[in-house]
């Protein structure tokens, strides 16, 4: 059973064209990502042992302002569109609007048997590109018509709804924790699903969680177990929020249960709460685990456990990713949406309703209520 890496190059006809090519001094500029730019003393000033430590509590605070896995996607965007200026004889600097405007187009409609990207990835590439430009001390004006008007032409042109990963229900995420033997590593894989599950959380939620407050410098968030269940605090994509799980109605399927079983088998009393398992598979190291293992884990569970099993394996494995698990509480919770919208953090109804891939549409009948 082959479960597909879930990062990629870019773009795999420029990665094949890179690996041909020796690098010169022009192109390790263009491809240094965004992140590694030096945050330095202005050069009419001497340093000094508490400036220089001054500098690296900077660039520690500067690499923090950015989630890792959008600091990454953001380097790739720039390294991308470097190759591209460079294979048509030009430079990414200064910024130049009707290159940029070219740029889009050729991502909308390239030439050859390179695919064409789609609109939310076409404006994270732009987006990428302001970022970079801002770290270099240069401004890329978005509103330029060379740049906007090629933009709002291929919204216009090619968007089309967001493909939605399906959502993991109850009885799939039941089926799916009983594929999981009784072991250390069962122990904590199942504690990861009915916590994501029952918490409505995102993968890196999942595996930031520490067992107390401030126990590691990466830390994104804490627990604290109550008679009534676990109050979740995260350091979320809108800030910090409070989620509350509670005990379930048996020991089997209780997401509090099995967190507190991973713990103590486990021996975890600090740090990271989700953690890899030594070799002998008896005991737990103290090594984070990394938010990927989360949809590894979704996907291979949901092959075992044989949802959708009307479907090729690869459709099957397509179908399902990390946000599942987000998506299946959404959609199997039958209670008010305010209740809802609330634990996942959402700061409107319309966005938790995105999530929902089954709900009453019509328990409010306007067509009836206006008197047809």
């Amino acid at each position: 059973m082959d479960i597909p890496p879930e990062n990629g190059p870019p773009d795999a006809e420029i990665s094949r064209a890179a690996s041909n090519d020796t690098p010169n001094r022009d192109e390790r500029h263009e491809r240094a990502p965004a992140e590694d730019d030096p945050i330095a003393l202005p050069s009419h000033i001497a340093g000094s042992g508490t400036l220089d430590r001054l500098v690296d509590t900077a660039r520690s605070y500067a690499r923090a302002a950015m989630a890792e896995n959008t600091g990454k996607a953001y380097a790739a965007d720039w390294a991308h569109f470097a190759r591209w200026c460079r294979l048509k004889g030009t430079d990414p600097l200064p910024p130049s609007a009707e290159m940029i405007g070219l740029y889009l187009a050729d991502l909308a409609a390239p030439t050859g048997k390179t695919p064409a990207l789609s609109v939310s990835t076409i404006e994270r590439r732009l987006s990428g590109l302001a970022w970079n430009y801002a770290r270099r001390g240069v401004a890329l004006d978005r509103k330029d018509r060379h740049i906007a008007s090629v933009l709002a032409g291929i919204r216009r042109r090619h968007a089309r709804p967001p493909v939605r990963k399906e959502a993991i229900l109850a009885e799939d995420i039941l089926a799916m924790v009983a594929t999981l033997p009784h072991d250390l590593r069962g122990l904590r894989d199942r504690a990861i699903l009915l916590l994501g599950y029952a918490g409505g959380l995102r993968r890196s939620e999942i595996v930031s969680l520490d067992v107390g407050k401030d126990d590691t410098p990466d830390s994104g968030g804490w627990i604290e177990f109550l008679d009534g269940g676990a109050v979740l605090t995260l350091d979320a994509k809108t800030g910090w929020r409070e989620v509350e799980i509670g005990r379930g109605s048996k020991d089997q399927t209780c997401p509090v249960h099995a967190l507190e079983r991973w713990l103590h088998f486990a021996r975890i009393e600090f740090g990271p709460v989700f953690v890899g398992i030594l070799r002998d598979g008896k005991r737990a190291s103290e090594t984070r685990l990394n938010d990927k293992h989360v949809a590894r884990l979704i996907k291979r569970t949901v092959l075992e456990a044989g949802i959708r099993s009307e479907l090729p394996e690869k459709e099957r494995l397509a179908l399902f990713s990390g946000h599942s698990l987000r998506a299946g509480l959404a959609s199997s919770a039958e209670v008010d949406e305010r209740y809802v919208q609330k634990h996942l953090g959402h700061a409107s109804a319309e966005m938790t309703r995105r999530y929902q891939r089954r709900r009453d549409r019509f328990r409010v009948n306007l067509t009836k209520a206006a008197g047809l």
